[in-house]
């Protein structure tokens, strides 16, 4: 599925008591480390791109449907399932 329309996040910066936006200030990474969090984030950064994407209007339309009964819903399907998936919780 394709996404219908995106927003990006955006972050905004709220103005100081001299009436100046500041940044915010990053901490100082010690030296060498970029390509250290490089190399570990490089397999979740692709494996949210392999990740398909979804249509925000579908999602709307699905949620509606639930929320007017038009849409079947199993709470002991969905528990057995969420169960199933997580292990029966006797794990110690």
């Amino acid at each position: 599925m394709k996404i219908s329309s995106a927003s990006t996040p955006s972050v905004s910066i709220a103005p100081q008591a001299g009436g100046a936006a500041a940044p915010a200030a990053a901490p100082a990474a010690p030296a060498g480390t970029d390509a250290l969090e490089s190399a570990v984030l490089q397999p979740a950064q692709n494996a949210i791109k392999a990740l398909p994407d979804f249509d925000a209007a579908r999602v709307a339309e699905l949620r509606d449907a639930l929320a007017k009964g038009e849409l079947p819903f199993d709470a002991g399907r969905l528990a057995g399932l969420i169960q199933r998936f997580h292990g029966s919780g006797n794990k110690a």
